[in-house]
């Protein structure tokens, strides 16, 4: 899709077009005999750019709901984009301790961020290095009706002048032809390049991957790592009048929200002392904590909050003898304990009459895919029973562990 035929769609007869083609997509007509029939009376090149977005805002309704529909996007743009949810949690934010402030966005993309902060009353100017993506953004701008407060300008992130802007915020590149970049000193541009910028500034944010080394983290930062619905989407870097006062923190979004909407519900976890948890035998419950908990280092204050421990101190499953359901873990009725074996479990397995087995694992080399196999319960195969039950594998120091549970509804 090029820059041309992407302006072209927001002409009377390219919106005509990707109407059409959004049309043919609902009534699941072929894909090859859709773009044949366009062809007919478009331009192959504009016809490609409407059937383009038709399949990415497809995709993006995962990341924006139903308002994928009226936006505009990049097969790279959309991958490293911020969910609606997590922009509508970061800009109430900036909305907080920048209030009417100015920010500055280093690689905006398609413009989740600064359309997020717009919609929370902070101006803004986006800059993008690659031509397409930044018309992209400027089209996603004016969609949400938004171009009295943000705009977008194709420019090189490293030789902007922050000066004279509230804030930064920044979004490197983790993403390169061969796949996704873990080095911080590999972003694009590098990390320490980005919050040297940044420290212009009274206040920034940084986004980062979830996998960011502590060690990566700035003295005078506040890291927080972010989960929607269960699942680690990414981390930031705080800094300067943005940041709070702890060192790290996890935050878990309910679930998706539309770019329009308030926000999901949120609930934070920050540190709350320095004890060490407890290591303990293990107890009636065995609580999973949120991938953001266990980045943020925090599996010790789900520990707390549970009264409970931990079996082996190197791993971040939490055990205890009372139920206390908390946002922060999944919590698991423990049935049995017994030594990993696969002739026993699959023994056991059998005389409990288990019809539907999840494997989970942590601390241990087994592959799982493998071990349903070994069980009984590979592809798509089931047992012969009605249970269900959840096989957790681990470890306590060098031994293996199995621990057969059933998930505790509601927590």
């Amino acid at each position: 899709m090029d820059i041309a035929a992407f302006r072209a769609l927001h002409t009377p007869s390219g919106q005509a077009l990707l109407q059409e083609a959004a049309e043919a997509d609902v009534r699941e007509d072929g894909l090859l005999a859709t773009a044949s029939r366009l062809r007919e009376r478009h331009d192959p090149p504009l016809v490609a750019a409407a059937l383009t977005q038709v399949r990415l805002r497809k995709k993006a309704r995962a990341k924006f709901g139903a308002e994928a529909d009226r936006m505009y996007f990049t097969q790279a743009g959309l991958e490293q984009s911020t969910r609606a949810s997590v922009a509508a949690y970061r800009a109430g934010r900036f909305a907080d301790r920048l209030p009417a402030g100015r920010v500055l966005e280093l690689g905006c993309g398609i413009g989740a961020d600064l359309i997020a902060r717009a919609r929370a009353g902070l101006a803004g100017v986006g800059v993008e290095l690659d031509p397409l993506t930044a018309e992209v953004a400027r089209a996603n701008v004016a969609a949400f009706g938004l171009d009295g407060l943000a705009s977008v300008r194709v420019g090189d992130a490293t030789k902007e002048d922050p000066s004279g802007f509230d804030g930064v915020f920044a979004d490197p590149g983790r993403r390169t032809a061969r796949g996704r970049v873990f080095d911080p000193r590999s972003y694009e541009p590098p990390l320490d390049v980005v919050l040297a910028m940044a420290g212009q500034t009274p206040a920034a944010c940084v986004k980062v991957a979830p996998g960011i080394p502590h060690e990566a983290v700035p003295d005078d930062a506040e890291a927080e790592w972010v989960s929607v619905g269960g699942d680690v989407k990414e981390a930031a870097l705080w800094l300067g009048g943005l940041a709070g006062d702890v060192r790290r923190r996890a935050t878990l979004l309910s679930s998706e929200t539309h770019l329009s909407d308030r926000g999901p519900q949120v609930w934070t976890l920050t540190p709350q002392g320095p004890d060490v948890p407890d290591v303990r035998a293990w107890g009636r419950y065995l609580y999973e904590p949120d991938g953001a908990v266990i980045r943020a280092h925090l599996v010790g204050e789900v520990a707390d909050l549970v009264d409970g421990g931990l079996a082996d101190p190197h791993i971040a499953y939490v055990t205890s003898d009372e139920l206390r359901p908390t946002p922060f873990a999944s919590a698991y009725e423990v049935e049995d304990v017994m030594p990993f074996s696969v002739k026993r479990l699959r023994a056991e397995l059998r005389r409990r009459e288990i019809g539907v087995l999840t494997v989970k694992k942590r601390g241990s080399a087994v592959d799982v895919d493998r071990l349903r196999r070994d069980l009984g319960f590979g592809g798509r195969r089931t047992g012969r029973g009605a249970r269900e039950l959840t096989l957790v594998v681990t470890r306590v120091g060098r031994d293996p562990v199995a621990l057969l549970t059933h998930a505790v509804p509601g927590s």
